[in-house]
């Protein structure tokens, strides 16, 4: 009986090793959730020898906290406080739910009720930077002008000069830092701004806590008789007028 009930939990879980992304994964927890939800459910009312009615039980509400940790791990899925399958990986592995029910597993198979849980490897949370004012990508850097990044927030970002859609020059300006970009072709450029947590560099994005806006005006750089050179700030101003528009991650330009 306790293999049947736990059976689709396990079930659901074998799919993890195969997910490639964030919306795979999200539809993997979506199977996980309901397994673990009926699970608790079934065992909450069976049957139980003495011996084993207190663990079963205890078995059925660490059920229902699994449950909620996988709410919980979609719910930042949907909020982009895990933006990468590797930080809702990690996010799942940090279920208080997964653990208890591996260890109430143990114990009821030493009095004869033979289950256990299998989690796939899940990877850890990362907290990854770059050096203020790393390139993260860099153009010919030819020209004249010159483009100053102010990040007087409280969140790493990447800064990018887009033309015709491409980022053609991105700098990583950390949490409360400055930096800048000399040598920017002549050119009308558009200038995009992710800002989270954990920089993974093989993907050119961060893991945790992610936004992504851009600015509404864009910024020429012409050189003539003086070079041209623009100031941003990406925490607000007093004095400030530049708007910036939130912008679906699926079509921000990879920096």
């Amino acid at each position: 009986m306790l293999s049947k009930n736990i059976d689709p939990v396990n079930a659901a879980l074998a799919q993890i090793s195969g997910v490639k992304s964030l919306g795979e994964f999200d539809g993997v927890l979506s199977t996980l959730d309901t397994a673990a939800h009926e699970a608790s459910r079934a065992l909450n009312v069976a049957d139980a020898p003495a011996a084993a009615a207190e663990d079963r039980h205890d078995l059925a509400n660490a059920l229902s906290v699994l449950q909620e940790d996988v709410a919980n791990v979609r719910g930042a899925i949907k909020a982009r406080d895990v933006c990468a399958l590797s930080s809702a990986e990690a996010k799942l592995g940090d279920s208080q739910g997964l653990a208890s029910v591996s260890t109430l597993l143990a114990k009821l198979s030493a009095v004869g009720y033979s289950a256990s849980l299998s989690v796939p490897p899940l990877p850890k949370q990362q907290s990854r930077s770059l050096d203020n004012g790393t390139m993260v990508s860099k153009g010919k850097l030819r020209g004249e002008g010159v483009f100053k990044v102010d990040n007087g927030g409280k969140v790493n970002a990447v800064v990018s000069l887009v033309l015709n859609g491409k980022a053609v020059h991105s700098v990583f300006v950390a949490k409360g830092q400055k930096a800048s970009v000399e040598g920017v072709e002549d050119g009308t450029y558009d200038v995009y701004v992710s800002e989270g947590a954990d920089w993974d560099s093989a993907t050119k994005a961060f893991t945790q806590n992610c936004a992504f806006t851009k600015f509404e005006d864009n910024f020429p750089y012409e050189t003539g008789s003086t070079s041209t050179s623009w100031e941003i700030t990406l925490q607000p101003v007093a004095d400030g007028n530049a708007k910036t528009n939130d912008v679906d991650p699926n079509s921000f330009p990879q920096p």
